[in-house]
């Protein structure tokens, strides 16, 4: 019998008039890289609120493990093992990327202002482990020697590897990543999709993947969901979506999925 880890099920969220997303259903099995794609404004971004706590779905339920989370305060939500980065990086930029990891690493801590301020013996072995837990995973995501530089004067590539470091900090079993190439050269791009590979098979994370490249979705996904004005109009492997003839249309508008069989149709009778 599959895991899911995670499964919305008929989610809806509205903001006004303005349904985001509409009645949708994800079964999402434990172990898997599974995307999330769709033209701008489909509702990635508030599917993916709505799973960590940001927004409260209007109706629907999501599961995670199958026990309820809609409504879940963040922290709850976090605490959880689920972590996320941002479609825009969201570092402190005015502090050194090892400062980020360890704000990361804080609800981890058991220790209090008293013992901050006392310097009690769980507050020095708490620092100690922080201290050492932030290199590791500094190291882990190819950032080893930048743990002193501030985080705005990293490359934009290094930032995003930050911003999962920081998620990573948490120990999470599943992972919410919100384009995480964006922006990203070409070489980047590159290593930064083979690095998401290894924190699943590596780390053992499930990850969720928000993605505009689809050569890194085709690449890296076990399942896609296609979204679509808020609903879901597609899922299935990569080469069943990449035929699909709704998802084709969803990016390419009506009369889409004519022009992209004709120009199958040529390439296949051009290697004949």
């Amino acid at each position: 019998m599959t895991e899911y880890i995670i499964e919305t099920i008929k989610v809806s969220k509205s903001f006004g008039g303005l349904i985001a997303v509409n009645e949708v259903d994800l079964q999402v099995p434990r172990g898997f890289i599974y995307s999330i794609i769709g033209p701008n404004g489909a509702g990635k971004t508030t599917l993916f609120n709505c799973i960590s706590g940001f927004y409260t779905p209007e109706s629907g339920n999501i599961l995670y493990y199958g026990t309820p989370i809609q409504g879940m305060p963040t922290n709850f939500i976090s605490s959880q093992g689920i972590s996320r980065t941002y479609q825009n990086v969201r570092l402190f930029g005015n502090l050194t990327a090892m400062e980020n990891v360890l704000i990361g690493l804080h609800n981890k801590l058991n220790s209090n202002l008293l013992d901050a301020v006392i310097h009690t013996p769980r507050s020095a072995r708490e620092n100690t482990w922080s201290l050492q837990e932030a290199v590791r995973l500094l190291e882990f995501v190819g950032l080893k020697g930048f743990g002193d530089y501030l985080a705005n004067n990293l490359p934009y590539g290094l930032q995003r590897r930050l911003e999962i470091a920081r998620a990573l900090a948490n120990n999470p079993r599943l992972l919410l990543l919100d384009e995480p190439t964006a922006g990203m050269n070409i070489q980047e791009t590159t290593d930064l999709t083979q690095f998401i590979k290894r924190l699943r098979d590596e780390l053992e994370i499930s990850i969720i993947l928000i993605e505009h490249d689809m050569k890194v979705v085709m690449d890296i996904s076990d399942r896609i969901s296609v979204l679509d004005y808020g609903m879901k109009i597609a899922e299935g492997s990569p080469s069943e979506i990449q035929s699909n003839s709704r998802v084709i249309e969803a990016y390419l508008g009506p009369g889409g999925a004519a022009l992209a069989e004709k120009y199958q149709k040529q390439r296949r009778n051009s290697h004949a």
